[in-house]
């Protein structure tokens, strides 16, 4: 089971990102070319929505099974242990908040403008927060699984 879920996970990472990257850009060049926010447009920002939610699932079960979690004392001495016990969760779940928080204000927004304006911010600081806390293999984390 933690094998099927650290690929699980890692494997969706990609996707995830790149649907960041798809609804931001969408936002991003309908806010500076003041264009209507269009179901197209929504639709990319709730595919983004959807996978995060489905990454956070998924990271939540690797949290409770994974050898590099550790609620012993001492895990803050250990990069690696403190990594994944403390900061890729914390920093990961601000990410989602703030893209959870985008999406659903920009729909009860009714200015195209502005709903473009409230993804565009919101994703673009959630992508950010999210590419620092991904256990890349330059970090020297170990291999960058779980």
């Amino acid at each position: 089971m933690y094998t099927g879920l650290l690929h699980a996970h890692s494997g969706l990472r990609w996707i995830l990102l790149v649907l960041i990257v798809w609804a931001l850009f969408k936002a991003i060049s309908g806010w500076a070319g003041k264009k209507e926010y269009q179901k197209s447009d929504r639709l990319a920002a709730l595919l983004a929505l959807i996978f995060t939610h489905i990454q956070l699932l998924l990271g939540l079960g690797l949290y409770f099974i994974s050898p590099k979690v550790s609620f012993q004392s001492g895990v803050m001495e250990s990069s690696v242990l403190r990594f994944y016990t403390v900061e890729h969760i914390t920093m990961m779940i601000v990410a989602i908040a703030l893209i959870t928080f985008g999406f659903s204000t920009a729909k009860r927004l009714t200015a195209s403008l502005d709903k473009h304006k409230r993804v565009a911010i919101t994703y673009g600081i959630g992508l950010l927060i999210m590419i620092a806390s991904i256990p890349w293999p330059f970090r020297g984390l170990g291999t960058g699984w779980f």
